[in-house]
Parts: structure tokens; sequence; C-alpha cells
């Protein structure tokens, strides 16, 4: 561009020479002429400079030379204006009143002036920006060309804000800069490829220890095929990204992997160790078994495990310091370490602490104490990642869960005695074991009579006169008064309530804070109880008669703990429950209430098949038919009540009774048929009465039939009469006043009569006697 003015140089000293001091008033003249001819050449240059940019980002023309001939322009002509501006401003002080009025149009055109600079220089710092960046591209300089880059997007972000500006050019601007930043994010991502190399196995699932074992993750602090001195590094691409605003998703992906097939493998699998290999600038990460040690991970392994590998990593790819050539903070993007902890440790300390530090909270309380080793091991394990920078020093996550402990352990009890206590109820009610009154089960020591509200009314008792001798009885309680009798139960209630005492036992020894809720947690597993057991054997409690009789015992031997449960903790517990009370009392009906409801709605279901059994024997009137015995020698034996309590007995002897004493004729063979019919219940009925295993310790239980079935001897009488004489028959009457009149009436001993014997004299005669 040829020069048709004078420089810039030789107008700022005509300007300044027309500057008269002496007078105290500038020459209005001579300097408007100069800002006139000063605004002209600002005019020309800006249309040069519009042309020299339309020709390289629009119409792509080769304009080097010109550019920087007009960049040195544009600097000369923006000294030039801050001096005379500045002479101006003082002139003007010396004489406001006048000055004011006759300057104002002149600072109004140099503002203009210094406007169109600004942006010129803005263009000329943006064009520059990007030919730097393309510059350090080549050379492999990352960082300071993420940061020309970054450096031109400020330019670009200040020109489009100012209004007026030429949208034709702002659109070459940005795509020019988002074709460098592309490019420059393509040749970053390749070299990370480059830098952290997988090996993955093929079509393996996450997380398996089949698919750790067959992983390989090797890093490299320099480009492979690079010189390690003068080549780019690891923290220069990654550093490159950061500025771009690109690292957070590299490590993202990155951190997915290294979380599925490394991290995680480390923390589930105690079996695996971190093996490592090194080699020039490089280190290969694999995963080895090395066994299968019993138990959960434990958490001062696992966190060594892992901090190995987060050293490594650090060592390699994350140790750089910060660039020092960064403008400011937000140019050199965050610190490394920090946003790949960022991408993983919400993810790893989620597992670290479901299936590493859950699993090490102790089962027992006395074993607490030792739980300060696990303590100490996160402590340290936090302090490690927060020293490489990989936590922020405010993150307490993990040592926050652990040392909560105490609230931990009593999660897990009652997690774990909840689950092992519906394992239980959902077993089986037939498997069962004997209970007897042990002397270990007697009532427990009660308090001393002489303590408490009542000591009044004890020394009023003892101060009493004693009349009439020694009121003292010989006679003493056995010791296994109020015992449970001996009985079956299911093994499982055996259990249920031998992990009721064990987690009281726990409640006595844990603090004050959880004694409480475990306390409450023993009461939620009898309400437990209460719901599951009748819902979920529900069908066999009502089909099959022994389990409903195996779960009344049950229920009952459950409500036999419960009145002395609660008095035998109440001095450990009671003091920290809310009322003071520590009494599983109220549950005793209800459980009492559960077993006998079933019970009984089991007996009415026997009684009625009992009754529609023996129905099927057609009154027992036609024995003599060999058919209608068969049929009613199959319903007796249906209806033989020994898999049945004791007191079924007289639903199945009381119409048997009823049948008899209403036939009108009995021939001999009937006789004898219905006397073996009767024979088979008094046989094998009192085998209900055998509770115990021994034949002699059975005989007073089956002596006591007589008691529980009311209509006992009425049927032994029966089947005397049956096989017995007409003399026989009256002795046994003897005037109304024998065991044959205690049982039946007279009208019925006469229908019998008539039923079994002719019509003769002497039966005519038996017949009058008997009223």
């Amino acid at each position: 561009m040829a020069e048709t003015e004078t420089p810039s140089s030789s107008l700022v000293a005509a300007v300044l020479e027309a500057v008269q001091r002496s007078s105290g008033r500038l020459e209005k003249e001579g300097l408007g002429g100069r800002i006139s001819r000063l605004s002209d050449r600002v005019e020309e240059l800006k249309g040069e400079v519009c042309r020299m940019i339309n020709e390289r980002y629009v119409e792509f023309l080769p304009s080097m030379q010109n550019a920087k001939e007009l960049e040195s322009e544009a600097a000369k002509l923006s000294s030039s204006i801050d001096q005379l501006k500045s002479m101006i401003e003082t002139e003007v002080q010396q004489d406001l009143t006048v000055a004011i009025a006759e300057f104002t149009e002149l600072k109004q055109q140099l503002e203009r002036d210094t406007l169109i600079l600004s942006v010129l220089k803005q263009l000329q710092e943006f064009d520059s920006a990007l030919q730097q960046s393309s510059a350090m591209l080549t050379e492999k300089k990352y960082v300071p060309a993420a940061h020309h880059l970054k450096k031109a997007q400020r330019c670009l972000k200040l020109m489009e804000s100012r209004r007026g500006f030429e949208l034709k050019i702002l659109r070459a601007f940005h795509i020019e800069l988002v074709t460098q930043t592309e490019n420059l994010l393509g040749v970053l991502g390749e070299e990370w490829q480059r830098l952290a190399v997988w090996r993955l196995p093929q079509s393996k699932e996450p997380g398996s220890l089949e698919s750790a074992l067959q992983t390989e993750l090797r890093l490299h602090r320099a480009l492979p095929g690079e010189d390690a001195g003068v080549g780019p590094s690891a923290t220069s691409v990654l550093r490159g990204l950061a500025i771009l605003g690109e690292l957070r998703y590299r490590f993202k992906v990155f951190g997915q992997l290294l979380l599925s097939y490394i991290l995680k493998p480390l923390v589930c699998y105690p079996s695996l160790q971190p093996a490592l290999q090194e080699q020039s600038n490089a280190v290969a990460l694999r995963l080895e078994s090395v066994g299968t040690p019993p138990g959960p991970p434990s958490p001062v392994e696992v966190f060594v495990k892992l901090q190995l590998v987060l050293e490594v990593l650090h060592k390699q790819l994350l140790a750089d310091p910060p660039d020092p050539r960064s403008e400011d903070e937000s140019d050199a993007g965050p610190v490394l370490a920090e946003a790949l902890g960022e991408a993983i440790w919400k993810e790893l300390s989620d597992c670290l602490t479901y299936h590493c530090l859950v699993h090490s909270i102790p089962n027992s309380s006395s074993k607490l104490g030792q739980y300060i080793e696990v303590i100490n091991a996160t402590e340290q394990f936090e302090r490690a990642l927060k020293d490489m920078r990989f936590l922020k020093e405010d993150s307490t996550d993990l040592l926050t869960y652990a040392r909560n402990v105490d609230r931990h352990f009593a999660d897990k009890k009652c997690q774990d005695v909840i689950v092992t206590a519906r394992h239980l109820m959902m077993a089986e009610i037939h498997n069962t074991v004997k209970v007897t009154p042990e002397p270990s089960e007697a009532l427990p020591k009660l308090p001393d009579p002489a303590a408490g509200d009542h000591s009044d009314a004890v020394v009023l008792f003892k101060a009493l006169p004693v009349q009439g001798g020694d009121l003292e009885t010989k006679a003493r309680l056995s010791p296994h008064t109020l015992s449970f009798p001996t009985c079956c139960i299911s093994e499982s209630v055996r259990e249920l309530v031998a992990l009721a005492y064990q987690t009281l036992e726990e409640a006595s020894a844990s603090t004050d804070q959880y004694s409480a809720q475990l306390f409450y947690l023993v009461r939620n597993i009898f309400y437990l109880f209460w719901d599951v057991v009748p819902m979920y054997h529900k069908e066999k409690l009502q089909k099959l008669p022994q389990l409903a009789a195996i779960h009344h015992n049950n229920c009952m031997y459950i409500a036999h703990h419960l009145l002395t449960l609660g008095h035998q903790f109440q001095g450990r517990l009671s003091g920290l429950l809310c009322d003071g009370t520590a009494t599983f009392v109220d549950l005793v009906p209800v459980f009492r209430r559960l077993g006998t409801e079933c019970f009984l709605a089991q007996m009415q279901v026997q009684k009625g098949e009992l009754l529609e059994r023996l129905s099927s024997a057609r009154s027992f009137s036609t024995v003599d038919d060999e058919d209608s015995y068969a049929a009613a020698n199959r319903a007796v034996r249906q209806a033989h009540p020994s898999e049945l309590p004791g007191y079924l007995s007289p639903r199945a002897s009381r119409p048997t009774c009823s049948f008899c004493v209403t036939l009108q004729d009995i021939s001999a063979e009937n006789a004898d048929r219905l006397y073996a019919l009767c024979q088979m219940m008094v046989a094998e009925g009192p085998q209900v009465f055998v509770p115990l295993p021994e034949e002699e310790q059975n005989r007073r239980f089956q002596e006591e039939v007589p008691l529980y079935v009311p209509k006992w001897m009425m049927f032994k009488e029966l089947m005397l009469v049956l096989q017995a004489s007409l003399q026989e028959i009256m002795d046994r009457w003897a005037d109304s006043k024998g065991p044959l009149a205690a049982e039946f009436s007279p009208s019925e001993v006469k229908n019998l009569i008539r039923a079994l014997f002719q019509n003769t004299e002497r039966r005519a005669a038996a017949l009058a006697k008997i009223k």
C-alpha cells in the first residue's frame, strides 16, 4: 500500500507544534485541521484492514506482507492518538469554560477513532493467535497451541460483542477458529490413544473375574517413538485437552474402563492382585489371581492395592506441575489428577462402601474395638489420594462411613437378624425337636420382696401374730411349676427364640444409642412371625392336622418365653428405653390366640370329616350283610382318632353309641360284628394318649382316657351289653344303681334288650324291672 499522507510520526509532531502554551489557549483552526487529517488517515487504514481481512478469511488471497505493514501502521497511529488525546485533555483542564464548548466535537471524533483502532487491534491479535497456534501444532507444542486458540476465542467473543461490526467477517473468523480447534483436538485425541493403550477381552462381561484377568493397560509417559526429552509428554497432551475443555469427557471414558476392568474387580475379588511390568517410559498394568482367600475382602488389603494402581497412574500421566505460561488459572484448566478423581471417585467410593466396608462391620459388639484398624487404614488411604490430588481436602466419604461403625453395626445386625428370622419362619414346620422342662428354663429369680414399694406390706405381714401353731405347709411346688411341658416343636422356632435371646444379649452389651434399636428389633421379629407364618404356611396348616398341632405348640412355646424374656434383661435395658420398661408380656395373648385359633379351626375340620365317615356306616343297622359290614369297618377305621388329639374321640364314640341304642333288631351275628367294630376303637383309641416313648410312662396317661373322653365308659358298657347274657345285663343294671345305669337311661337299656333278645317271658320280666 503506497503512502499518500505524512507518516504518523510527522503528523503528531506537527500537531504538537500547533499547541500554543504561552497564551493558555489552543489554536482551534490549526489543531482542527490536523485532527481532520488524522481522521482521514484512520478511515483509510480501516479500509485497508477490511480489505486485507476479506482477502485472507473470505477470498483466501495471500497478503502476509500487507498485513505486517498494516499492523505496524496501526500501532503508530494508536500511539499518536494516545499522545494527542492526553495533550487535549491537559489543555482543556486549564480553561474548562472555554475548552468544553470548543473541543467537545474534537474529543468525540477522537473517541470514535480510538474505538476503530481497538477493533483493528483485536483483528490483528486474532489473526496472530491463529497463526501462532498453527505453528505450535506443527512443532507438537500442544499446550502453547491450545493457549493461542483460547486467546483467539476471547478476541472473537469481544468482537462479536461490539455492535455494528460486519457479520460476514465474523462468520469467516468463527469458521476458521472452529476448523483449527477441531484439528488440534483430533491430534490430541490420537496422541491420547497412543499414551493409554487398552487391551480388553473379547465378548467378556465387564467386571467379571475372567475379564479382569485378560485386561492390560499400558501407560506411556512420552509418545511411543518420540524422544522422551524432546517430544511431547503425556501431561502436555492432557493439559492441551484440559485447556480446550475436552479433558473431562476423555477422562469419563477412560475412568469407566478403569473402574470396570481394574478398580472394581480389585475391590470385589480378594484373589486379584495388580502386577506391574516396567519398561522404558512405559508401565504395563495387569491383574493376577493368587488364590481365593476365605471370607469377604479386607478393607486394609483393598486400600493397598487401589493405592498402588492410582500411584502408577499419577506417576505416568498426571504428576507434572501446572503450566507456568498460562495467563490465568482458567487457562491452565483443572488439575489433571482432580479431573480423573472427579470422574471415578463417586462410583469407586460406593463400590468400596457396599462391597468392602459393609462386610467388614463386626457381627458381634465384642469385636467393635478391633475396627480401629480399618478406620486408620481408611484415613491413610484418603490422605494418600489427597496428597496426589485425586481428592479434594474436604472429601471424607469413606472415613465418615468407617467412623460411624456403631450405627452401621446396629443397622447390619438388624438386617442380618431380620433375614435370618425370615428364613427360619419360612422353614418347614414338620422338622421338629422335643423340648422338656429343663432346670435352666425354670422361672427366673425374682427380686427381693422386701425391696421397692412392697417393703411396708412385707414388714406388716411379718409382724402379724401367728395363731394356731405353725401354719407353714410341708407341700412344695415342683421346680418345674409353670415350665413348658414336654412336647414337640419346630426346630426353626427353637432357633428363632434362641436368636431373640442372642440379640438381646447384644443389646445389653451395645452402646446406649443402639441398645433400644436392637430391643425393638426383637419385638419386630415376633410381629413378623405373627404376619408371615400363618400366611406363608396357610395351605399346609389348613390341610395337615399334624402341622396345625405343631404350630399350636410353636405359638405356646414362644408365648411361654415371652412371659419372662423382658424380665431377664430388664435391669440392663429398661433405663435405655423411652418408657423405662423392657417387656414382651403384651405379646403373650397374641401368640396364644394365634396358636389356638389355628388349632380349633383344624379340629372343626376333623370333626366334620369324622361325622361324614361315620355316616357312611349306614347307622350300623345292616352289618349282617357283607358289603354293609365292610363299609362299617372301613368307616370306623377312617374315623380312628389315633392321629388326632384326644378330645376328638367323643366325636367318634358318641355317634357309635347313639346308632346302636336305636337299632330295633340285633342278631347274634350282628352283635358279634358290632362288638368287633367297637373293640377296634377301644383297643386303638387310647393310643392317642402316648406322649412319651416309654410304655411304662404312658400307662397313667391311658388310664386318664375317661377324663378326656366323657362317653368312653358308655362305649365300654355298650360293648359288654353286646356280648352279655340277659342276666349279666340285669346284674350291671342293679336296680338303677349299677355301672350300666350310670351310662344309659332305662329306655335305652330296654331298646338294647328288645333288639338283642327274643320276646320271651324272661325278657318281659327283665324289661319290667328296668325303671
